[in-house]
């Protein structure tokens, strides 16, 4: 649902969220008015707060408190007022570039550091993934003709790993040989374009370059081959995790019961957690946002997830995501991710 705020609501709005950003405790519209310059008197903030309240976007935690973001006015808050800092961007990418040498250690190792680096500077959960299938590297393709309308795709990689499928063909090549001379045509192209090549590289295919006979087996074969690459992408995905302990320290994590509920799912169920971070191929370049009950898993419901994925090339391989409360200063949180995401794609692309 979208609301519709004027120019007042959104500046008190936004001021109440930065006011309970910095000091964890019920916004007040005295302190609104005296302390944000707004040239607004304490009723007229306090009247609008109401306004903001019975929409939704604010509340009371107890009677005579002051208020309080909801997860929705979280949400308005990142969609339309917030200004990320410039300043955490440039710092997060200096640090960056002088603390590792790409190329001279693994990649799990640098990736680690990095995750350390980013959690030092946040003050909350750093969580990225491992590009699993960026090392796995095609060995083999072959096409092999079952019958007149099915056609076997089988792929193996370096570790000898296999996976196969098939095309089902609408109208298929009845003379065996000629079917047997495009198959194999089919097959030299295909590992042309990518013996040697990672997993991801399989959409860097040039399909253009196929005569036209042959787009009726191409277009399925693209079809296919993505599919097989994203099979991969999905199996075990591996975290690296640092800032754990810094982010309990906050007034959110002071019930045991909650922090416990967290800790297991961040160390004994990581495989419900990867498909909330996992890459997303329709917006790899874009800053993804889950506040509180945007989390579908029950003990991230009370914490907001800033999320972005890194790739090689144009093709995700990874994430990379901080996770803190709801009450996290978004203005350096969402640079921060961008910039950590930017250049791990930048230095994850290089590695051959």
């Amino acid at each position: 649902m979208t609301i519709e705020l004027s120019d007042r609501q959104k500046q008190i709005l936004g001021a109440t969220i930065n006011h309970y950003i910095a000091t964890a405790e019920p916004v007040g519209s005295k302190a609104i008015a005296t302390e944000y310059n707004l040239n607004v008197s304490p009723a007229t903030v306090r009247n609008t707060m109401l306004l903001l309240e019975k929409s939704g976007l604010l509340y009371q935690p107890h009677t005579s408190a002051g208020r309080v973001p909801s997860d929705s006015g979280y949400r308005v808050y990142v969609d339309e007022l917030v200004q990320p800092i410039p300043d955490v961007a440039r710092k997060a990418e200096s640090l960056l570039s002088e603390r590792f040498i790409w190329g001279q250690q693994r990649l799990e190792v640098i990736l680690r550091q990095a995750a350390q680096l980013l959690s030092d500077l946040s003050g909350y959960i750093t969580l990225i993934t491992l590009p699993n299938r960026l090392e796995r590297q095609i060995r083999v393709i072959q096409l092999v003709a079952l019958d007149p309308h099915q056609v076997m795709v089988i792929l193996v990689l370096d570790t000898y790993e296999t996976q196969s499928a098939l095309i089902q063909l609408g109208q298929g090549e009845e003379n065996p040989e000629l079917r047997e001379r495009t198959l194999q045509v089919l097959t030299n192209f295909l590992n042309h374009q990518l013996q040697g090549r990672s997993l991801v590289e399989l959409s860097a295919i040039d399909w253009q370059k196929l005569d036209l006979e042959f787009q009726a087996y191409g277009q399925q074969l693209q079809t296919l081959l993505q599919q097989l690459s994203d099979r991969y992408s999905h199996q075990g995905t591996s975290f690296v995790m640092s800032g754990l302990a810094g982010v309990l320290q906050q007034p959110e994590f002071s019930q045991v019961e909650q922090v416990q509920m967290l800790l297991h799912l961040l160390e004994d169920q990581q495989d419900q957690l990867a498909p909330l971070i996992g890459a997303n191929s329709q917006a790899p370049s874009q800053v993804q946002i889950r506040i509180g009950s945007e989390n579908t898993l029950a003990p991230m419901q009370s914490c907001t997830l800033v999320y972005s994925c890194y790739c090689y090339g144009n093709s995700p391989v990874g994430s990379i995501g901080i996770l803190g409360p709801t009450r996290m200063p978004y203005a350096r949180i969402i640079p921060l991710v961008a910039t950590a995401a930017d250049y791990l794609t930048e230095q994850v692309s290089r590695r051959k």
